[in-house]
């Protein structure tokens, strides 16, 4: 568990002792069940639920001989329920209780999860309501391309969020699985209305076909949808470390009294937070590979994913849980520079309209090639303090074809903006 990342919320989801308390919830609504369909008696699942407690010290004690964590843990539980303690974990195999259990886990750590996604969706409509009207230089290669503003670019952001959202609430769905067919699935120490019951109980959906395990193409489905987020949080990450370099400073991250930026330069403001976040995505990505390679277990199965699970499961929630916030953080203290943008889009000398130029051109009735060669002439010879807008005014094979009027109207950058309230809607409704 990657504790420097941990914040209280959803590390406590996936502390060792709350692992135990839910493999405890599960035992106690198996016993329930069976009680209610005459398996156990119903004094024993009376005593089972008022009784049953565990000391994780002793669990890990008990487990040092036996060298099996649930044997364990079952072991703790029946020391503190007493006679009735011999029908604890009645019928059932360790997977079980324990696939069944994760899948209380990941719906708690999903809960969190979606509550800081709602968070981040909210702070970046109010960035993009913000900024809707402020106009910068658009890229592509890392070049000058066409004006947009920054609240268009960052709808687009936004855009993708929303649609990690519904892959992640899609993949918590088919993770609410409840599996109670015993060691190869073939529910030989209990009817499967235990199984029906059990997940009735807990909020959860019997297994269509499971082996001895939940089969793991439903665990590799959520990792997947996590390390697209973290995907979708470096995307804007590597944005914003892009528009923070010191020849471009359109954005700055937030600077709190007393940081420093290096330990040897003072003057330091640097983009560590989305530098941060772009790490964080590599774990997440390598945390989905990962749970692929635990899809193919042997027959009906090993305990290969095991290992990576008790790594992959907790560390995946907690840094996404961590990449969401600090990703909140980041935009919510977001310093925008309108004169930066104003001074790039003035550095580019009017090139961003050129394509604009280009249809007006052939508006007036130039081949298309031909106009273009002719505005990527004058583009491409520009010196240092001239202008494509003033340029046009010059040129003998424009100055006569474009008026003023029509010079500026392109050099406005109205054309650019008209829809961009059109767009916005899209993402903020």
């Amino acid at each position: 568990m990657i504790d420097r990342y941990t914040r209280p919320e959803m590390g406590a989801i996936w502390s060792q002792h709350n692992r135990f308390k839910y493999l405890l919830e599960v035992e106690i609504a198996v016993a329930e069940v069976q009680a209610h369909l005459g398996i156990i008696p119903k004094k024993a699942a009376q005593d089972i639920k008022k009784k049953s407690s565990f000391n994780v010290e002793r669990i890990l004690e008990i487990e040092a001989q036996t060298r099996h964590d649930v044997i364990a843990f079952v072991s703790n539980v029946a020391e503190n329920v007493g006679e009735s303690g011999r029908y604890i974990h009645f019928g059932m195999t360790s997977s079980d209780v324990l696939d069944t259990a994760l899948s209380l886990q990941v719906k708690s750590a999903g809960e969190v999860l979606i509550k800081g996604l709602n968070l981040l969706e909210s702070t970046f409509k109010k960035i993009i309501v913000k900024e809707k009207d402020t106009l910068c230089a658009g890229r592509t290669h890392g070049m000058f391309a066409e004006p947009t503003t920054f609240g268009l670019k960052m709808s687009g952001f936004l855009a993708e969020l929303q649609r990690n959202k519904i892959r992640i609430s899609r993949a918590l769905e088919q993770m609410k699985i409840c599996k109670m067919s015993g060691a190869v699935g073939t529910y030989s120490s209990q009817p499967p209305e235990v199984e029906s019951l059990v997940a009735k109980k807990l909020g959860l959906t019997p297994e269509t076909v499971a082996t001895q395990v939940v089969p793991r193409d439903r665990h590799a489905e959520l990792m997947m949808a996590i390390a697209m987020l973290g995907a979708g949080l470096e995307r804007i990450s590597v944005e914003l470390r892009h528009l923070q370099r010191s020849e471009v400073g359109e954005v700055v991250e937030g600077f709190k009294p007393g940081q420093k930026g290096s330990s040897a330069m003072p003057h330091k403001k640097n983009p560590i937070s989305a530098e941060n976040i772009t790490g964080l995505a590599r774990l997440l990505r390598g945390y989905s590979f990962a749970a692929l390679e635990n899809v193919a277990l042997w027959h009906e199965r090993d305990i290969s994913h095991s290992s990576v699970e008790r790594v992959a499961f907790p560390d995946a929630f907690i840094v996404a849980d961590y990449a969401v916030h600090r990703m909140n953080d980041l935009l919510a203290g977001l310093s925008v520079s309108i004169t930066h943008m104003n001074k790039n889009i003035e550095l580019s000398q009017g090139q961003l309209f050129s394509s604009h130029v280009l249809l007006a051109l052939v508006d007036k009735g130039l081949l298309r090639e031909d106009a273009y060669k002719i505005v990527q002439r004058i583009s491409h010879s520009l010196k240092e303090g001239d202008t494509l807008k003033i340029a046009l005014t010059k040129d003998k094979e424009t100055k006569d074809l474009l008026s003023k009027k029509v010079i500026d109207e392109i050099f406005s950058g109205k054309r650019h903006t008209k829809h961009v309230d059109k767009i916005i809607k899209r993402v903020l409704n």
